[in-house]
């Protein structure tokens, strides 16, 4: 599994550029408030699931978005889901509960895991994830996201959670 240094390789190597500040360690979206203070962009949520059928799902969203897991398998075309176990999650991403991060998906490169991506994320022209730790939150600018996910030859899910729809990404902004 790839280590945030093999992680800050693969920004430099795909002219991803970063900023990262190291902080005591964010389990819980709510937590850290005095970190995001001082963080440009938006924060995030990241929750690692597992459908009925076994499909694993990483999905995305701004820290204040509301997600609601029970109507969300319809819009994204999955089987009912559920949270994935820890060790499945250090299985298919490398992370550790607490740690979940799209950084992550730099650890699947089979691509067992559908990377859903909320809209407001798509949209922010900053947004902050941990570099697969939660002791740092890494942020990058949406250009930067977007060659990360295309360095990995990944197109997400975008969900526009309030209206509980996949949307078309806005590839002009």
């Amino acid at each position: 599994m790839k280590t945030r240094a093999d992680l800050f390789d693969f920004f430099a190597a795909h002219g991803v550029s970063q900023s990262t500040l190291d902080h005591p360690p964010v389990f819980r979206v709510g937590e850290g408030e005095e970190i995001k203070k001082g963080l440009k962009g938006a924060h995030t949520k990241n929750l690692f699931l597992k459908d009925a059928k076994g499909r694993l799902w990483l999905i995305s969203a701004a820290d204040t978005t509301v997600i609601d897991l029970k109507r969300l398998h319809q819009v994204i075309g999955s089987a009912r889901l559920s949270f994935g176990s820890a060790e499945l999650l250090q299985e298919a991403l490398g992370v550790t509960p607490g740690s979940v991060t799209a950084f992550a998906l730099i650890n699947d490169p089979d691509q067992k895991v559908t990377f859903v991506l909320d809209r407001v994320l798509a949209e922010a022209d900053h947004v902050n994830f941990h570099p697969l730790a939660n002791t740092a939150t890494t942020t990058v600018d949406r250009a930067g996201f977007r060659r990360f996910l295309q360095a990995l030859g990944r197109s997400p899910i975008v969900v526009d959670f309030p209206a509980m729809a996949v949307v078309e990404p806005d590839a002009s902004r």
